[in-house]
């Protein structure tokens, strides 16, 4: 298999099932297939090398992030009218992304770099072992 093969959105975290505006937040990689490697790119705006945490295990790359709310009560002085939300949707975020990695990628030289809300993960490749010719001797 020469190709990075992607889980479909039916499989991946189940965010077929999502309302519309969450799969929304799900962000979207590029992916690019190298003589020597493959690179994926991912669009974080907001977001830092922090926020984000990468694992590989048993060929499956997984990128998630997960942001809380943090909530601040200040107040204006004595008597101040600190507000009333009347919307908030801002709460909580968070995304998970798996990707079936092929064969050829070479686990132990993954590397990933994060520069002006891109995520860049560089997936080295292998060579991929050629079948061997046994010899059939007559007994």
């Amino acid at each position: 298999m020469n190709e990075l093969a992607l889980f479909n959105r039916l499989f991946n975290g189940g965010d077929f099932f999502m309302k519309p505006f969450e799969a929304a937040a799900v962000p979207s990689v590029d992916v690019k297939e190298n003589k020597d490697s493959y690179v994926l790119d991912m669009d974080l705006p907001g977001k830092t090398e922090n926020d984000v945490e990468l694992s590989l295990k048993d060929d499956v790359l997984t990128i998630a992030s997960r942001k809380e709310e943090v909530r601040e009560e200040k107040s204006d002085g004595a008597g101040a009218d600190k507000g009333t939300w009347l919307i908030r949707e801002r709460r909580s975020s968070g995304f998970t992304r798996r990707f079936s990695l092929p064969q050829d990628v070479n686990a132990d030289a993954v590397n990933a770099t994060f520069k002006n809300g891109v995520l860049t993960v560089v997936m080295p490749r292998k060579p991929v072992a050629e079948p061997k010719k046994i010899a059939i001797t007559v007994a």
